[in-house]
């Protein structure tokens, strides 16, 4: 009994008119996931007793010494040409792999492949499956062969110059790159297998990469979900609306923000130092937001360190001032209570004091 099968290989009714067995794999019975308007992709049927691995099927391997390795039982399907359809393929038992001697002064990489043969689809006047060794050609840096047509790769093996079975053989711990991809139904999750270099079949389609989901989206593969946004820093610039241009010296501007889709939460804080330089009357500070706004100004809110107390108050959200907009008319409350009538930056007095600060943050949409 022949260990390696592949159904609708015969034509056996194209005289009568009825159903063939291209008419079978080209028509979207057991649809794979597709690769064009009328192919599959080829592929490994994934699965492994208790769930362990991604696929036991059509593992290559070997077990003892010399030249001879193994192919686990397992299921596939093979693509031919678009016009030929996609073959279904199983091998029910243990199969042996029996590799040529190493060549004398070089290695070389072999390739094991499933391939389908069929004559009505071929020139090799042979209609079968099977397990085939692609040898290599042996080179100081050897590179395995090309995929024949018909054909899917499962395993590439290193064979050693001077291999043989009576002079140390394949060395099966290192010999064996694995080359299986695996391949679902239609609108499956394609499982990790050879390579993430392939493009999806349509936009949804989604993959395991091994370290999470992709989701094919018509042009390119993004996870899934996609990321979401984190803080990040920005460096706000000080400026003033009239008079010199503040300069922080031995003082520090940081701030942090988060761009969520059209939302943009932020917070910038000026600590003032003993080098610090200002206009005791330059009034209208403003610190640069990370992202330009849009729309008219809005409200954002203030707090501030001066003198011997601690201020509470409002701000607003201009796009004008700064390439990116800026916080800008900081008012604040003085300790009674009562709204200030000044500005809460550089008509202020204490701000001259080293370890002075302010402090604005807020919430605003976002103009891209």
């Amino acid at each position: 009994m022949n260990s390696v099968r592949s159904a609708w290989l015969l034509n056996r009714t194209d005289a009568g008119g009825g159903q063939s067995r291209v008419d079978t794999r080209l028509a979207p019975l057991g649809t794979m996931t597709p690769s064009g308007v009328l192919a599959s992709r080829d592929g490994v049927i994934p699965g492994s007793q208790y769930g362990k691995y991604v696929m036991d099927g059509l593992y290559v391997f070997g077990d003892q010494a010399g030249m001879t390795g193994k192919i686990a039982p397992g299921r596939a399907v093979v693509q031919s040409t678009e016009q030929a359809g996609a073959y279904p393929v199983t091998v029910t038992d243990y199969l042996p792999l029996v590799f040529a001697d190493g060549d004398a002064g070089n290695p070389r990489v072999d390739l094991v492949v499933v391939r389908v043969y069929d004559a009505q689809q071929d020139a090799s006047n042979r209609t079968e499956a099977v397990i085939e060794i692609v040898q290599g050609v042996p080179a100081a840096t050897p590179a395995a062969p090309s995929t024949p047509a018909g054909a899917l790769a499962l395993a590439e093996v290193t064979v050693p110059a001077g291999a043989s079975a009576g002079k140390g053989g394949i060395n099966w711990d290192t010999a064996v790159r694995d080359r299986r991809r695996a391949t679902v139904s239609v609108g499956g999750i394609i499982p990790r297998g050879w390579g993430l270099n392939f493009p999806g079949a349509y936009p949804g389609q989604y993959r395991d990469t091994g370290a999470g989901l992709e989701r094919w989206d018509g042009a390119q593969w993004k996870a899934y979900p996609e990321p979401r946004p984190r803080w990040q820093d920005y460096t706000p610039e000080w400026g003033a609306d009239n008079g010199p241009k503040p300069v922080p010296g031995n003082g520090s501007l940081n701030g942090r923000y988060l761009h969520d889709g059209s939302i943009v939460h932020f917070t910038a804080t000026l600590k003032i130092g003993s080098s610090t330089k200002w206009v005791s009357d330059n009034g209208n500070w403003w610190l640069s937001l990370p992202v330009r706004p849009t729309g008219p100004a809005i409200n954002g809110h203030f707090r501030a360190r001066l003198g011997k107390g601690y201020y509470t108050g409002t701000c607003f959200l201009d796009s004008t001032r700064h390439a990116n907009g800026a916080a800008c008319g900081w008012t604040t409350s003085k300790l009674t209570g009562e709204v200030a009538a000044d500005w809460a930056d550089g008509n202020y007095p204490e701000t001259a004091a080293d370890g002075q600060w302010y402090t604005l943050w807020g919430s605003y949409e976002a103009s891209q």
